[in-house]
């Protein structure tokens, strides 16, 4: 794995603690969370979508896509939490409720839940890698 500068890694940092911190705030229905946790979300991927693999452990491989995968979740729950925020997405209030309202917990909980599982499996496969 390419290893992120000491700036990269400071932004990755604030990233998730933007999001620790918006998400947190969203608890206690602060209006301010969604406009904390978006850059949060913006700044997190980006960072963690510039560290990249080159070698040829296809295991790996896998688990950098799944990673990819949930940093779109987490720019998702970004989205649906600001999109919980006020309906800017012009939808019907029933439609908005079913598939808008408060669902940005769950992307959240699935990205979060991958990004575990992730960086578990690929410490520990790029320890086996090295040996």
């Amino acid at each position: 794995m390419r290893q992120l500068s000491k700036v990269e890694t400071a932004l990755l940092l604030l990233g998730g603690l933007l999001m620790a911190i918006g998400s947190g705030a969203s608890i206690f229905f602060q209006s301010w969370a969604p406009y904390v946790f978006a850059p949060g979300a913006l700044l997190f991927a980006s960072i963690q979508m510039r560290q990249t693999y080159e070698g040829r452990n296809v295991t790996i491989r896998r688990l950098r896509r799944i990673v990819l995968i949930s940093d779109v979740l987490f720019l998702l729950a970004g989205l649906m939490m600001l999109a919980n925020q006020s309906n800017f997405l012009g939808m019907d209030f029933l439609l908005y409720i079913k598939y808008v309202h408060n669902n940005w917990i769950v992307i959240l909980l699935v990205a979060a839940i991958l990004q575990l599982y992730t960086s578990h499996r690929i410490a520990h496969e790029l320890e086996k890698e090295a040996q």
